[in-house]
């Protein structure tokens, strides 16, 4: 199935971003020991569209930087329905595997550190998540966003497979 799901980053979109982890890497030379940091970035307008990045840079407000504008290359639309999402959905990433499933008006965001800050960014306010597997942000973040870009919105599905919306919502 094509991922259909890409969005280019516009100049009047107002993205937020969120830093989700910041690693220093230490590098030993004959000269001693060289450090650098990496930066995983979520961005997101709260309005269904999401993104993640990578930056790395000697300074660690630079790899920031770098980070969000990678990320700003990485947006997907996600479908939020009244703050949650349509379905259950599950995905893997390298060793990480996620659980997302929608959630009454009211429950708030039930989810672990990477997992939150991807779905705020997205504005979804009522799921429960659980990170199964590995916990490293990287893979967490990238399954999270996996899971979101796979989603469906019911009318999609409806026109898809020619019945009535009525049908998807009562199976």
């Amino acid at each position: 199935m094509l991922n259909t799901n890409k969005v280019k980053a516009g100049g009047d979109m107002e993205l937020k971003e969120k830093v989700v982890a910041i690693n220093r890497v230490v590098k030993t030379t004959k000269g001693g020991r060289t450090f650098s940091f990496s930066a995983l970035v979520v961005v997101g307008n709260e309005k269904g569209i999401v993104g993640h990045g990578l930056g790395k840079a000697k300074e660690v407000q630079e790899a920031i930087t770098k980070g969000i504008e990678d990320a700003k290359k990485n947006l997907v639309r996600v479908p939020v329905m009244h703050g949650t999402i349509p379905h259950d959905q599950f995905a893997k990433a390298g060793a990480a595997k996620v659980l997302i499933k929608p959630a009454a008006h009211g429950t708030g965001v039930i989810a672990g550190g990477s997992m939150r800050s991807v779905l705020e960014s997205a504005g979804i306010t009522d799921v429960l998540a659980k990170s199964l597997g590995s916990a490293n942000p990287h893979n967490v973040v990238k399954a999270t966003i996996k899971a979101l870009s796979t989603l469906r919105e019911p009318v999609t599905v409806a026109k898809e497979r020619n019945i009535k919306i009525t049908k998807v919502f009562n199976g």
